[in-house]
């Protein structure tokens, strides 16, 4: 099924949507970009373009193949022009309202009963968005990772009512269209990558909120005592802390575990607008790019 998979749509264009892209025109499909409004789909398609930028300049990307990849893509604010997607990634902000608005609204647009419909979530049940569309067989998780252009892990995702067939076709077409390593897992809360992660990133808050150790500390002696390429609090930044805090209240939901609860200065941090490295500042502080 996944040989037929041209047609490729992406909601939402912020880091994880605009990487999603990137990867689907690199691997040569009609990919199309849908944000909330034309000044976003604006920012999308700049967001990709210095991305494919990058890759040139590392070497990673050959500058005529860059173009072509750019070439690929279609910026939009109108939800409407997906509407002959074969298969639609969601990837906006980690909110169930947001998203399972989105899945009900692409159920009536996307007119193919066959098209696929996959969010990248990092932890919200596939379940409960699927059973917002009438077609929650052909509903599935694709968990991608950031960055999307340089990481190649993806976690195919199914729920109760997922179909095989649309398991297979997904990972078919992730693992040979776009080249990406998956693993499977079943549907809760936090996947295999995030149930493991989550709850080390929030020792690590702990940690610095009990004044045990500096920030600075604590991903100093976890990248060099444990050969970890990046330390916990600056890989939290990076992820954004408003997702981590997302992500632990979803595993916290489910489980109930203390564990995975979020931690009060992480809330607090989330509150005041310090999400980490797309804002200069979370628990470390950052220059633009």
């Amino acid at each position: 099924m996944s040989v037929g998979i041209t047609r490729v749509g992406v909601v939402g264009g912020g880091q994880m949507g605009a990487g999603i892209a990137e990867v689907c025109a690199r691997a040569g499909l009609d990919t199309v970009v849908c944000e909330a409004d034309a000044t976003a789909a604006r920012a999308a398609r700049d967001r990709v373009a210095s991305s494919l930028e990058r890759a040139v300049r590392r070497g990673k990307l050959d500058p005529a193949a860059a173009q072509e990849a750019l070439g690929r893509l279609v910026f939009t604010g109108e939800l409407d022009d997906l509407a002959d997607r074969q298969l639609v990634v969601e990837a906006v902000i980690e909110n169930a309202g947001a998203k399972t608005e989105i899945f009900a609204a692409l159920d009536k647009i996307v007119e193919d009963p066959d098209a696929i419909l996959a969010t990248n979530t990092s932890s919200l049940p596939i379940m409960r968005l699927g059973r917002a569309t009438g077609r929650a067989d052909r509903v599935v998780g694709l968990h991608f990772f950031n960055p999307v252009p340089v990481l190649p892990l993806v976690e195919v995702v199914a729920s109760l009512h997922t179909a095989p067939e649309t398991v297979s076709a997904v990972e078919c077409f992730t693992a040979e269209t776009l080249g990406r390593t998956v693993i499977r897992s079943r549907d809760r809360a936090g996947f295999v990558v995030n149930a493991l992660l989550v709850p080390y990133l929030l020792s690590a808050v702990r940690m610095a909120e009990s004044g045990f150790a500096t920030a600075a500390d604590i991903d100093t002696g976890m990248e060099l005592g444990c050969a970890h390429p990046m330390g916990p609090l600056r890989l939290a930044d990076l992820i954004g802390l408003d997702t981590v805090a997302s992500i632990a209240e979803s595993l916290y939901d489910e489980f109930r575990e203390p564990l995975y609860a979020p931690p009060p200065l992480l809330q607090r941090m989330v509150e005041a607008g310090l999400l980490g490295r797309r804002t200069g500042r979370g628990f470390h502080t950052y220059a633009e790019d």
